[in-house]
């Protein structure tokens, strides 16, 4: 008889944790985070008591087999924690979709208000490889008649048909042809540009209304949810949800003249009108909306059309800018720069980061900081105060049911029938997991993550 072949130290590992008396309790805690990457260990104790100060319950880590107690991470990339990621999709997803057909606490009636889905770019700083379709028939990227060249002698077009995972799409054509400098601080100003473009959105309404913008707010009330998405060329574009309403929110109907077609033709002018110059006494850059500008109106069809749109921009709240091919994480130093595992249109704007970082004429901007993000330092998803309910409300809700349950396992009455006081004192205790732990905590993900789109998919279908 053959030998065996001896176990992998991964494997070997994996088989002793689970040998460990504390693995089934271990096991419960990680099922409880979701099966999160990156889980927080802490120690200390929580105590639950009664208006009368009477102690209802203690619970202390010292008491755990484990000796501490896990938390997920809670990070929203999927690169850092699918788990964590995959939550906080969901919770985008819903309060996307609650802006655009109700619910959550907002009236079923904003599905019949004016919505479009628009898209902003940035303008080009520069030529670069793309795949570009024609129906179902790829097309030549950049074809030129008579091949030029550019002032550095490469040529300035391309006949190659890309395909879709081919890493040269977004790569630029000549990278000393490309405006790095100009595509870095853009990055750097796109947050301020979309706040710019929402302060004088109802400029313009106010504008063609021949009104102050004090009257319009007794009129009408835009709102909006948008995230910002990675294209290749390492540029930062925005999908949003923009909404008009009465006065007084979704709970109140805007005026008859506010329609599709008026929003869409405010929000074209707007785009179009609003910079940013860099600085704002002598600018040697003004960060302007590219010239793709797409408005799509949003119809409600049985929801098909609600559920696409709040899917589509719940996607890309849980990717950063590694989906460009650069890191997730910040660049500390600048000589780490040659190291990174990065493509070398992604490392340039990095170092241009670093460079304009150390320019007295961009000292007020962070950029070696966010160097890893390619100068973008804005919120990946924002909206306004009124569009629907709020990340917060969503965890408090899914906090207060998990509390609850665990009352009912500890045999303690619901909360609305008495009062009830919890306070808690813990200490950080590490992060991620330990050796052995790895390959358990990933089959408990997959196991949950599975779950989750069987029930996912039985949704959509009812």
């Amino acid at each position: 008889m053959s030998e065996l072949p001896p176990l992998s130290p991964d494997v070997l590992a994996a088989a002793q944790r689970a040998a460990m008396p504390d693995f089934a309790r271990w096991q419960e805690m990680v099922r409880a985070t979701g099966g999160c990457a990156q889980p927080i260990r802490l120690q200390g104790r929580r105590i639950t008591f009664d208006a009368g100060l009477e102690v209802l319950d203690v619970y202390r880590t010292a008491d755990e087999p484990t000796g501490y107690l896990l938390t997920a991470c809670g990070n929203r990339r999927a690169s850092r924690c699918p788990a964590c990621s995959e939550v906080y999709r969901d919770d985008t997803y819903h309060l996307i979709l609650s802006g655009l057909r109700g619910g959550k606490g907002v009236p079923e009636d904003v599905s019949a208000y004016p919505r479009v889905f628009a898209t902003f770019t940035a303008p080009s700083f520069g030529a670069v490889h793309a795949r570009r379709m024609k129906g179902d028939k790829v097309l030549p990227c950049r074809p030129r008649r008579d091949n030029p060249v550019c002032e550095h002698g490469r040529p300035e077009g391309c006949g190659v048909r890309h395909g879709d995972d081919d890493p040269q799409v977004g790569q630029p054509i000549c990278v000393d042809c490309y405006d790095y400098q100009g595509a870095v601080l853009w990055n750097a100003h796109a947050g301020e540009l979309w706040r710019r473009f929402t302060q004088a959105l109802p400029a313009t309404f106010a504008r063609h209304l021949g009104v102050s913008r004090a009257e319009l707010r007794r009129r009408l009330r835009l709102s909006y949810a948008k995230v910002a998405e990675y294209q290749a060329r390492g540029l930062v574009h925005f999908h949003a949800v923009i909404r008009l309403d009465g006065p007084d929110g979704p709970s109140d109907r805007p005026p008859d003249w506010a329609t599709v077609p008026v929003l869409q033709e405010a929000i074209r002018e707007t785009a179009a009108a609003v910079s940013v110059p860099v600085p704002d006494d002598d600018p040697s850059f003004v960060g302007r909306w590219g010239t793709q500008l797409d408005v799509d109106p949003i119809y409600a069809l049985e929801g098909i059309a609600d559920q696409r749109v709040a899917a589509y921009i719940a996607k890309y709240a849980t990717k950063g800018a590694e989906t460009a091919g650069t890191v997730d994480r910040p660049i500390r130093e600048v000589a780490d720069v040659t190291r990174l595992d990065v493509t070398e249109h992604a490392r340039r704007m990095i170092y241009t980061c670093f460079a304009l970082g150390n320019d007295p004429a961009c000292r007020l901007i962070p950029l070696r900081q966010w160097a890893h993000m390619l100068g973008y330092r804005g919120h990946f998803s924002t909206k306004s105060r009124y569009y629907s309910t709020t990340l917060g409300a969503l965890r408090q809700v899914r906090a207060d049911h998990q509390a609850e349950r665990a009352r009912e396992r500890r045999g303690l009455p619901p909360r609305d029938e008495r009062e009830m006081v919890t306070v808690g004192q813990w200490r950080f205790a590490g992060s991620g997991y330990r050796n052995g732990e790895h390959l358990w905590a990933e089959l408990i993900r997959q196991r949950i993550a599975t779950a989750r789109r069987i029930a996912r998919e039985r949704g959509e279908s009812a």
